[in-house]
């Protein structure tokens, strides 16, 4: 008697399928790592009718067709039946040299995918839409884009690394993040000079933000990132080649720990010029700093510019709340009303104000401490019609408007 397996209707059974009683069709292999798996339909070849009340499913063979290219590529079936959240983990696990903020963001994807369910999916079961409907789901629930970035910043990545490490064909993050999600973070735009002499000159004057001036006019003038500003010593303020040493930054991690790291990047290691008023400043704030019995020394450095009461250096909450406080103050006097400044606000302004006064973008790229000359290039799309107008005329390229040109002869 022959062994040949058969179905219902009499056709030949290839290896690992077989056709249970109610007559639907089951196929076991071992995947890459040696599990035991198991697939089924209806259907044992795509042009087999679907049974009556069944959902439309591939055909048995197009499933082993599917298995069988997965398993000749070296992939895992099923992804090892990893879930999104072991996958991140596993992501971050080689990470070295974090820094603490960034630690801090990785941390709180973490914590996300902990609590959603999303995070407890099979990474194989994900497709491009439950990706893109995840992200939609974190902004309906209040959600800013800002923090979306963030989260897919990770899951992206990580899910490349199932790719290239064959657990996966593609990856199911690969698309524009504007494209599903609405971006409603607020872009901080640059003030105008206007804007910028009304601010210095409110803060000058008021009675209890004035302590904070030179440090806002420097912020203005300089261009410094707030976290290079408040990292500052006595020692990095050059007055004899009038210039500040920028080579480290200071932050404050949620533990409440002072830390000195290098600049964001090694392009923001440099030496920012003084004008004669930012020199000023800068004596200033060193004549009016109090001597403290013990000076806190913080990765190497000490004799910072700004202490709080604790006597510790200010960081950058300290400026961001001062700012605040200083913008709400002067809405609640004048009826022409400020616009949110922050202390990025202010390296803005100073970058767009470069620009506009037709700085090189390579010098402008380097004061800056930009490492991507496209960032730097980007500031320069602020500049108006009135600005490119104004700059025509320096060239003479465009006519004044009290002069008259001359009529065109008349061909006869």
């Amino acid at each position: 008697m022959s062994d040949t397996r058969k179905d219902h209707k009499g056709r030949k059974l290839w290896n690992g399928e077989s056709q249970r009683k109610d007559g639907k069709y089951e196929y076991k292999y071992q995947d890459a790592s040696g599990k035991r798996k198991t697939v089924y339909s209806w259907k044992l070849t795509p042009s087999d009718t679907m049974p009556k009340g069944k959902r439309n499913d591939l055909s048995l063979r197009e499933k082993e067709q599917l298995i069988q290219k997965e398993l000749n590529s070296n992939l895992v079936p099923g992804g090892g039946e990893m879930t999104v959240l072991e996958l991140v983990q596993r992501y971050l696990g080689q990470k070295r040299g974090v820094r603490h903020n960034t630690q801090a963001n990785y941390n709180f994807v973490v914590n996300i995918l902990k609590k959603e369910p999303f995070g407890q999916r099979r990474i194989d079961k994900v497709k491009t839409y439950d990706a893109k409907a995840w992200l939609i789901k974190l902004q309906e629930d209040g959600r800013g884009y800002s923090t979306i970035h963030s989260i897919r910043g990770v899951v992206r990545p990580a899910f490349q690394m199932a790719v290239e490490n064959d657990l996966l064909l593609k990856n199911p993050f690969e698309f524009q993040l504007n494209t599903v999600v609405v971006n409603d973070s607020v872009t901080r735009e640059a003030i105008s000079r206007q804007q910028e002499r009304a601010f210095l000159e409110f803060v000058k004057n008021d009675p209890h933000f004035c302590k904070y001036y030179e440090g806002i006019f420097i912020l203005f003038k300089t261009g410094l990132r707030i976290s290079e500003f408040v990292g500052l010593t006595v020692d990095d303020i050059d007055f004899e080649n009038n210039r500040i040493i920028v080579d480290h930054q200071l932050q404050r991690t949620r533990n409440m720990e002072y830390v000195i790291e290098p600049t964001k990047t090694s392009c923001g290691t440099r030496m920012v010029p003084m004008t004669p008023e930012v020199r000023d400043c800068f004596a200033t704030i060193i004549a009016n700093r109090k001597k403290q019995k013990k000076e806190p020394i913080i990765g190497g450095k000490s004799r910072f510019l700004y202490l709080d009461k604790n006597g510790m250096p200010m960081v950058a909450l300290h400026w961001e709340k001062y700012f605040q406080h200083i913008c709400d103050k002067y809405n609640s006097i004048y009826r022409v009303q400020m616009p949110k400044i922050t202390p990025h606000v202010c390296r803005h302004t100073f970058c767009s104000n470069m620009a506009k006064s037709g700085m090189n973008p390579k010098t402008l790229q380097y004061i800056m401490g930009h490492s991507d000359i496209g960032v730097t290039l980007n500031t320069y799309t602020h500049i108006g019609y009135e600005d490119a107008q104004n700059e025509m005329l320096e060239i003479g390229s465009l006519p004044q408007e009290n002069v008259r040109l001359p009529r065109p002869k008349r061909v006869s």
